[in-house]
């Protein structure tokens, strides 16, 4: 199958630290290609891939301080795509709405995963414009805001099994991996450590749209013995931070629509407490993979009842359900659905082995 991937330009694929979107569309694309797939990826010049590549960019928007409207960056990429749709059996889309006008246009099959979250009051009259434009959901809890759009299929993020390795747990920590805002909670987090009495690390991302929340709320919060913020940690160090770490928390106050984190510390054999909010209660197992809780209370007890979990359960709960080749695979029966004109239920696990908990 000839397919193309055209991903965000604001973060390389990968991502040469946070960017759980270009990560994801990274994993995808590798296995295609390893599926003997024809791929193309359309991304930043400095993306690593096996796919081949074609960008209207050098760098990653984020790191090019050259560029001054990021907006005709993306244009220019979808002008490309375009320009060449004709050569592509599908286009998978993973840039929300941005190609809809495109897209719908084009006159080659296309599908578009949505990365990200739904209830803004805005997208609901956006989407009644494009009815018709088929969207993937990366959890069911996702399609909540818009269960009446075209949706057709669910497929849950998966990680190659070889990126990440199992850890033990040793270094006896809890720990926090991502970004820091508002809606990520690193405050409960710090409160869950020091309530429990535990040491906890926080390798996180500090957006520039974040940065006062930051100095204001969380920088002093920093200053407890208990509290150590590491900053943004590349791939290759997550499997020494997520695996020498006795649990990781996720104490979010917002619909997430995945969370990449809880499946990278499942890969490690570390369990995830985390708030039972969006798509929590379909990644994470219950008393498997983690604790889901649903308060402060809770979340501390949780910290106590890690030892009753086994790293080895939690490890196999990853291979079994979020690995690379199974991302992929329910991504080619979508495809083969949407070029066969068959539409795909919106939930049908028999079609979609990810959706099966």
């Amino acid at each position: 199958m000839r397919i193309a991937q055209i991903a965000p330009l604001y973060e390389s694929v990968p991502p040469k630290l946070y960017g759980g979107t270009e990560r994801v569309v990274s994993y995808l694309t590798e296995e295609l290609v390893a599926q003997g797939h024809d791929v193309t990826l359309f991304a930043s010049g400095d993306s690593e891939t096996a796919a081949r590549l074609i960008s209207p960019r050098e760098r990653a928007l984020r790191l090019d301080s050259d560029c001054k409207d990021q907006l005709a960056c993306h244009f220019q990429m979808l002008e490309e795509v375009m320009e060449q749709a004709h050569e592509f059996d599908i286009l998978h889309f993973h840039l929300d709405y941005l190609h809809f006008p495109f897209s719908k246009l084009c006159g080659v099959p296309h599908l578009t995963t949505l990365h990200g979250r739904l209830d803004i009051p805005e997208l609901a009259g956006l989407y009644q414009k494009f009815p018709d434009v088929p969207v993937v959901s990366i959890s069911l809890s996702q399609r909540k805001p818009l269960p009446w759009v075209h949706w057709v299929g669910n497929v849950y993020h998966g990680l190659p099994a070889s990126t990440l390795t199992p850890g033990t747990g040793q270094g006896g920590y809890l720990a926090f991996l991502g970004r820091i805002s508002r809606e990520k909670r690193v405050d409960r987090a710090i409160q869950i450590a020091i309530d429990a009495g535990m040491h906890l690390k926080i390798a996180a991302k500090v957006d520039p749209s974040d940065r006062e929340y930051y100095e204001s709320q969380i920088r002093p919060l920093l200053e407890h013995p208990l509290i150590t913020y590491i900053g943004e940690i590349r791939e290759d160090q997550k499997s020494e931070f997520l695996g020498n770490a006795y649990a990781q928390l996720f104490p979010i106050d917002w619909p997430e629509p995945f969370g990449l984190c809880m499946i990278e510390a499942m890969a490690c054999g570390t369990p995830t407490i985390a708030f039972n909010r969006g798509s929590v209660p379909e990644v994470l197992k219950n008393g498997v993979s983690g604790f889901l809780v649903d308060n402060m209370q809770e979340a501390v007890q949780a910290v106590r009842r890690v030892r009753q979990l086994s790293r080895v359960a939690c490890r196999c709960e990853f291979e079994r359900r979020f690995s690379a080749t199974r991302m992929a695979q329910d991504y080619v029966r979508v495809y083969e659905g949407i070029l066969s004109e068959e539409a795909v239920p919106a939930q049908a696990p028999k079609l979609n082995s990810s959706l099966a908990l």
